[in-house]
């Protein structure tokens, strides 16, 4: 039986590692028990913001067989999106590096699709779900339980290897699988990210109060940005790399292989006129299929606005 269960395991890598993901971890299907204080602590003290959908589900953040009934291994997975180019114009508002190209909600579910089609035929018939990004799922938790890294102290998962600038993924599958055990914490007595937010967001090692994050005020936040973050957002636009890009374990970052993540026209090249005369027609050609949808034409301007307001 377990050599079974070890074959098992090994194909489930072999067939991640083909499909581009650059690394799979897998955590035995249970109750998140180290998890639950911390998320009900962030939730009472309201660190999520006008992010209500945080609060929902609850008990299905923390335990996976509410999600999928008799699952046994939650494989975790890791995409790498550090891009080869970056903006060019010093000046011109900034996005997260994530958001240059393709939707990665898309690009992702259709990778773990082809992932759960070839398991099946591989080894036979699976129930289960996969998750970008897109349902209560503690995906960085279950990331760093697997072993693919540690939770940073600005909350992100990073890896030894290359660093935090990965989308995690999941698969919560009623196949039993060989679990990896979690690896220690390599942070040490840095604190770069948390001297370097302009917000004061990341409160205590690992807590960032996401009511006070750039990423929350330029993408989730519908109203109008308050005043008392003036002049802190150093020009992001659609979210913020700032706790990333100062992380010492992101110069070992590579770029990454995935065409689908190269940006459209001249996105890169943009200037802060290009940026500020941008019209509707423009921003649905640009951002045709891009994670900046999100915050749409109208959210994006009003963001844009914010930041010539203080500059």
């Amino acid at each position: 039986m377990n050599s079974v269960i070890s074959e098992h395991s090994k194909t489930v890598k072999e067939a991640a590692k083909r499909l581009g993901f650059d690394f799979c971890g897998i955590s035995k299907a249970e109750f998140l028990e180290e998890e639950a204080p911390r998320l009900e602590r962030w939730l009472l003290q309201e660190q999520h913001g006008k992010m209500s959908y945080m609060a929902n589900h609850f008990d299905k953040r923390l335990d996976p067989r509410l999600l999928v009934p008799g699952a046994r291994s939650v494989v975790s997975l890791l995409y790498n999106y550090f891009p080869l180019e970056k903006q060019t114009d010093p000046e011109a508002p900034q996005i997260s590096k994530y958001a240059y190209g393709r939707d990665y909600h898309s690009v992702i579910r259709e990778k773990l699709q082809e992932l759960m089609e070839e398991l099946r035929e591989k080894i036979g018939e699976i129930n289960g779900r996969v998750f970008v990004d897109s349902a209560p799922v503690l995906e960085r938790a279950w990331a760093q339980k697997s072993g693919l890294g540690w939770i940073g102290k600005n909350s992100n998962l990073i890896t030894r290897e290359q660093g935090s600038f990965f989308f995690i993924a999941e698969m919560i599958l009623d196949l039993e699988l060989l679990a990896d055990g979690p690896i220690r914490d390599y942070c040490g007595t840095c604190s770069r990210c948390i001297d370097a937010c302009p917000t004061q967001a990341i409160i205590q090692p690992q807590v960032v109060d996401g009511s006070k994050c750039i990423s929350y005020f330029t993408i989730e936040l519908k109203e109008e940005i308050p005043t008392s973050v003036s002049g802190k957002f150093q020009n992001w636009a659609f979210g913020c790399d700032i706790c990333q890009d100062v992380c010492p374990w992101n110069r070992f970052s590579k770029p990454h292989h995935e065409k689908q993540f190269v940006p459209q026209d001249d996105l890169l090249q943009m200037t802060k006129n290009d940026w500020e005369e941008m019209t509707e027609e423009v921003f649905k050609k640009i951002f045709r299929d891009s994670a900046v949808q999100r915050a749409g034409y109208n959210g994006l301007k009003r963001n844009l606005n914010f930041l010539r307001k203080i500059s």
